[in-house]
């Protein structure tokens, strides 16, 4: 079976794969500043449980809807 993980070693990738992992790397922690510094309101009167628009369907009642 193979391994799923994801290792930080360089693999033989050209310079410009390398520095757009860079870029990647440098705007998913700019992002994950802001969303730490300006965190989201909760949500008033909304559902429990999993986000539904997350993972591609809503129940209510029993009544799945997929979008």
């Amino acid at each position: 079976m193979p391994d799923d993980t994801q290792d930080d070693a360089p693999r033989d990738l050209p310079p410009a794969a390398l520095r757009a992992l860079a870029e990647a790397a440098e705007r998913r922690a700019l992002a994950e500043a802001e969303a730490r510094a300006n965190p989201r309101p909760p949500e008033l009167g909304g559902r429990n449980g999993l986000e539904p628009v997350r993972y591609g369907d809503w129940e209510k009642k029993g009544l799945a809807v997929d979008f």
